[in-house]
Order: C-alpha cells, then structure tokens, then sequence
C-alpha cells in the first residue's frame, strides 16, 4: 500500500514554496506550485483488499495525515 500525504489547496506550505523558489533560481521558470508531502509504504496482511483500503483511510484518518490540513489518497500495489 502506498499513502500520499500533501497540504489541503490553501494551507501554508512553506517547504514547498521554498523549493518552487529554488527551482525558479535554477532556471526552472515553468514550475507553477510545488507541493510537499509524506510518501508512506505500509505492509497490511488483510483478507482483502477491500480490507486493506479501510485499515489505510483509519490509519490516515487517525495517525499518518492531519485531517484538517492535509489531503491524502492510497493506492494498493496490483490494483
């Protein structure tokens, strides 16, 4: 299971606005936004994978993402 954690659209994010500032600086004037987030890999032993998508949503729900300031999405690997 891979989780992505990034800031919610509209939340400071000043690790990313540094970086979009640095690349700028580079000569990548094309970069319009930088996001930084979380890249978490989880090991689940679930009957399913229904199953193992809900323990991920609890898990980020409870302890990988801040709900109020972060998004987050999961893929299981095979899906």
């Amino acid at each position: 299971m891979k989780v992505f954690v990034t800031p919610r659209r509209g939340i400071l994010d000043p690790q990313g606005r540094a970086v979009e500032h640095a690349l700028k600086s580079l000569g990548f004037k094309s970069v319009a936004g930088v996001k930084i987030g979380k890249y978490i890999v989880l090991e689940i032993g679930a009957q399913s994978t229904a199953e193992a998508r809900d323990q991920a949503h609890q898990m980020c729900e409870r302890l990988l993402a801040n709900p109020l300031i972060e998004d987050y999405t999961f893929e299981v690997e095979g899906e």
